[in-house]
């Protein structure tokens, strides 16, 4: 499985997309999608804190205004948020104006100039609009946590094996990623330590 586009192919999708953050120092953007639950998302603060990160949240809006307590959480423990769309929504089974009118109405729960889209599915001239308003943040590094396939075990391993400097790392704090995101975060947060890596926060 890969989990990296190369460096090469990255422009044509889009030069306003945040794939990687280019920085000399040994810093990990760790980055987490489509909560806040309460299933999850808490045992999730409860591991970043145990190890000193900071992370960024991106949010589905739906699940901000059923849990606002949790996304004020978020904010109160220092993390950063992101917008996710308002119900996590395929930006190539929408029209343009449909798709960012339910980014917009994420940003009524969500108040974030980050913006990453559900599944990485993004038009060009979707992202043209947002970028007026929005970082648009992607990935270096994905976990598939939130895949039943995979073991926790041979997640870690495909992490450390494609880990970089200025990695944008995602995990999920969903109830499909729970059993594993639950398993894999704190031996990549040690793994990280370990070899000196601290976080940095988008």
């Amino acid at each position: 499985m890969k989990l990296q586009l190369p460096d090469w192919l990255r422009p044509l999708l889009g030069s306003e997309l945040l794939w990687r953050v280019r920085r000399p120092e040994k810093k990990i953007y760790l980055t987490f999608d489509d909560g806040p639950v309460p299933e999850v998302t808490p045992q999730v603060l409860a591991l970043l804190d145990r190890y000193g990160w900071k992370a960024t949240f991106f949010c589905v809006g739906e699940n901000v205004a059923k849990h606002p307590e949790l996304y004020r959480r978020l904010q109160k423990e220092g993390h950063q948020v992101g917008n996710h769309s308002y119900n996590h929504v395929r930006g190539f089974r929408y029209s343009d104006a449909d798709y960012v009118a339910n980014v917009d109405k994420a940003r009524l729960y969500i108040d974030s100039k980050l913006f990453r889209p559900p599944h990485g599915e993004l038009r060009r001239s979707q992202a043209a609009l947002l970028k007026k308003d929005f970082t648009i943040v992607m990935w270096d590094l994905i976990t598939y946590d939130y895949d039943a396939a995979m073991e926790a075990d041979n997640i870690l391993k495909l992490i450390k094996k494609n880990l970089r400097p200025g990695s944008i790392v995602v995990f999920h704090d969903s109830i499909k990623a729970q059993k594993n995101v639950l398993q894999v975060l704190p031996k990549a947060l040690e793994y990280w330590t370990e070899q000196g890596y601290s976080f940095g926060v988008l």
